[in-house]
């Protein structure tokens, strides 16, 4: 039963990072740029959901409804600030204000919040699923946290392939000249692109939060980090590849530590990710772009 719990926490672990890595790979399909303050936006979901449940004591729905609302008012705002200036910039100028950014909202928080741990407040509160005559447990947080993956996959895929605006996302993704020609406001489309990656990137801090809490201004910094190469693992700019990679990544990291070396989890992820690039560059489900010359 050992193994399948490490399963199961290894999947609601890889759901978060997948949740993450749907924002990474939001911004690079359409935008085709890597938002590196992408993990810090998921410490201020976290911050925003502490103060109102744990500071105000609120409603913890009201915590994760206040996070979603500094979150993608805040990613809104900093691709209109930073980002939108850079549009015709070279990637190294977008990269190195993408980390200026990153250092920005963690030094913020740190004023605001100081550099002591703060002890977070669930917000789930369903009980643990028992099974098997009690020897396999399933705690309330990894059932909601893997449940949350699957909505949000599912609402994001019907969004993309069924709405107007989703439309006009893919539009933008293939050609941003062609878009503007055929009517599509880019800018805007954009605008909307960074407000559900930083919603997401809300969700998924609220739901990391939850499962292991503790919350510090560098709380994003690792999960960002690792959601980024959840997205190049599964192919970036790929939604179900993001899902995917994040899940595998999750599962390897959470067995590592189990069976192999706490320590030497991160570098076994990392090393994982090198072998499957060395054999498929564009990830699982990337794709192979050519480009004329």
């Amino acid at each position: 039963m050992s193994f399948l719990s490490y399963l199961i926490n290894g999947i609601s672990l890889g759901s978060i990072y997948a949740i993450i890595a749907l924002g990474y790979t939001m911004v690079y399909g359409i935008a085709k740029m890597l938002n590196f303050a992408h993990g810090d936006i998921i410490m201020v979901g976290g911050f925003a959901a502490f103060t109102v449940v744990s500071t105000m004591g609120m409603n913890p729905v009201l915590g994760i409804l206040a996070a979603v609302a500094v979150c993608t008012v805040l990613g809104v705002t900093i691709e209109r600030v930073a980002y939108k200036p850079l549009r015709g910039a070279s990637p190294l100028a977008v990269l190195i204000t993408a980390i200026g950014i990153s250092y920005l909202l963690q030094n913020v928080a740190l004023l605001i919040f100081g550099s002591n741990s703060k002890q977070f407040e669930s917000v789930v509160k369903i009980p643990a699923l028992k099974l098997a005559d009690g020897q396999l447990s399933i705690s309330g947080v990894t059932m909601v946290t893997i449940a949350s993956c699957i909505v949000i996959m599912a609402v994001l895929t019907t969004f993309i392939n069924k709405t107007r605006m989703g439309q006009a996302m893919l539009a933008v993704s293939e050609d941003k000249g062609a878009a503007t020609l055929m009517g599509i406001d880019v800018n805007r489309t954009i605008a909307v692109t960074f407000a559900i990656g930083s919603a997401l990137a809300a969700i998924a801090g609220v739901l990391l939060c939850s499962a292991y809490p503790s919350l510090t201004p560098y709380t994003g910094s690792m999960p960002g980090i690792k959601a980024f190469v959840a997205a190049v693992f599964g192919g970036i700019g790929s939604i179900p590849g993001a899902m995917i990679g994040g899940i595998i990544l999750g599962i390897i990291e959470n067995l590592s530590k189990a069976y192999i070396s706490s320590e030497l989890s991160d570098a076994i992820v990392f090393s994982v990710l090198i072998v499957v690039l060395l054999v498929r560059p564009t990830g699982i489900l990337g794709k192979t772009i050519h480009e004329k010359v």
